[in-house]
């Protein structure tokens, strides 16, 4: 398989005046986590941070230009890999030990890691059988309610566990837009993790089914807009229902 160089690991795309959607288009989607940077007046909000086998800070440049406050929407390999690079990092209360000392089954690394879930491997000297999450102790434990102050953006942390006992979505009431991590996205959701449960995942799409999105942002594949969002819950709804939830 060919080696990508370290300046083409990552893709950005403005979404709009304050998100920016960044990306490592050398994963294969399934694996690929969205990274979401919104600017806000007073500091900057960072959702995810990827795999971190390419330092993400110095390669896209407006991650340095500000304060930043780095969130974790949970604590896979995928979505927390270079947290370590940031001075402020968030996460829900449930997850910070994962943060704090990961480990390869604790952040799904095993079994999910392998040379396959790449098109292109990372810069050498990556090695999938030797890689794991660098520990990035949170600086601010969050709770259900609580609220990410960007000065002129204000979002709500929603706990929506399911996927994984800490798994967040952020809400900004004012424009309607929905950071949604792993909790929904337009793909394949995932309830058979090891920590998840699938009880836990049916309240926390019922509670987002009644938000009236206008932009959800997941965790993976494309932005969608709030209809399909409710395709998407029911959905999920129906089958957990079938399974007897």
């Amino acid at each position: 398989m060919k080696v990508a160089t370290a300046d083409g690991w990552y893709r950005t795309a403005r979404v709009d005046d304050a998100i920016t959607h960044i990306w490592e288009p050398h994963i294969k989607p399934f694996y690929r986590c969205n990274i979401w940077h919104v600017r806000g007046r007073e500091r900057d909000m960072l959702v995810d941070s990827g795999m971190g086998v390419v330092s993400l800070r110095k390669a896209v440049q407006q991650l340095a230009e500000r304060p930043i406050l780095a969130i974790a929407s949970h604590t896979h390999f995928d979505h927390i890999g270079a947290h370590h690079e940031f001075e402020d990092r968030a996460v829900h209360r449930d997850e910070a030990a994962i943060l704090a000392d990961p480990d390869r089954p604790s952040t799904l690394t095993d079994p999910y890691v392998s040379d396959d879930i790449f098109t292109a491997l990372p810069p050498d000297p990556y090695c999938s059988a030797e890689y794991g999450v660098t520990a990035a102790p949170a600086t601010r434990l969050l709770g259900d309610g609580d609220i990410i102050d960007l000065g002129d953006r204000h979002y709500t942390v929603l706990h929506v566990p399911g996927h994984s006992p800490g798994s967040i979505a952020l809400w900004d009431s004012d424009d309607q837009v929905l950071f949604a991590g792993d909790a929904v996205y337009d793909g394949p959701l995932i309830s058979d993790c090891y920590h998840s449960d699938l009880e836990d995942y049916v309240a926390s799409m019922e509670r987002l089914l009644a938000l009236p999105a206008r932009v959800v942002h997941g965790g993976h594949f494309p932005s969608f807009d709030g209809r399909r969002l409710k395709v998407l819950i029911r959905r999920f709804l129906d089958e957990a229902a079938a399974d007897g939830y």
